[in-house]
């Protein structure tokens, strides 16, 4: 079975070349980016958003120009969780752009500047499932309020590594890199380079 389906993968190959299924996913995008960008606040011109992309609370996000993201992103401002109220804002500058499987969850705010490059797999949240207290304990995770002890910004040109964890209350100045697999629970001045778990300083950059 497995040799038969390889020959037919070789046979669909001639009908639709690689070159052509390219095209048909860029077409597919860019009318994707045309149908969703309605869906949002405010978005600038020159968005490349592929499919699929889980878009929760798109009238509390500000997104500027040239915003690309690949497939899988879910970015979601939640006014609401088990009756509890929020006001959740979610801003990103121009030319910011995130790979696949990454995860924005807000009920505060988290600003994104401008320049900035994202790896994939990386999450980013200004809240928790409850306070770590004996109190929270008594319900499950998901019945827990949301609460937020602040929000997170992200400066202009910073790049974030694959794998990253951004924690809330977390401030990253301008120019900064946050290597891969790091988990980020404070912040940190501009031109750092941080990594780890939790992230620490490796070094300055300087001119």
């Amino acid at each position: 079975m497995k040799s038969i389906l390889r020959v037919f993968g070789v046979f669909i190959s001639y009908i639709f070349p690689f070159k052509l299924l390219r095209s048909l996913k860029s077409c597919r995008t860019y009318l994707y980016s045309g149908y969703i960008r309605n869906s949002f606040q405010k978005i600038g011109q020159n968005s490349y958003i592929e499919y699929p992309m889980t878009l929760i609370g798109g009238n509390c996000m500000n997104i500027g120009s040239n915003f690309y993201v690949n497939e899988r992103l879910r970015i979601e401002a939640h006014t609401e969780h088990n009756f509890n109220h929020y006001s959740p804002k979610i801003l990103i500058g121009n030319n910011v752009a995130i790979n696949s499987d990454c995860h924005l969850a807000c009920i505060n705010q988290i600003s994104i500047g401008n320049d900035v490059l994202i790896a994939s797999k990386v999450f980013i949240t200004d809240h928790f499932h409850g306070r770590a207290d004996l109190n929270s304990l008594e319900l499950p995770p998901n019945s827990r309020p949301l609460v937020s002890p602040g929000p997170v910004s992200i400066g202009n040109s910073v790049w974030i590594g694959e794998n990253v964890a951004i924690m809330p209350n977390v401030n990253i100045g301008n120019n900064c890199i946050v290597g891969a697999n790091s988990v980020v629970t404070k912040s940190f001045p501009e031109n750092s380079v941080i990594a780890g778990v939790p992230a620490k300083l490796i070094r300055e950059l300087k001119k």
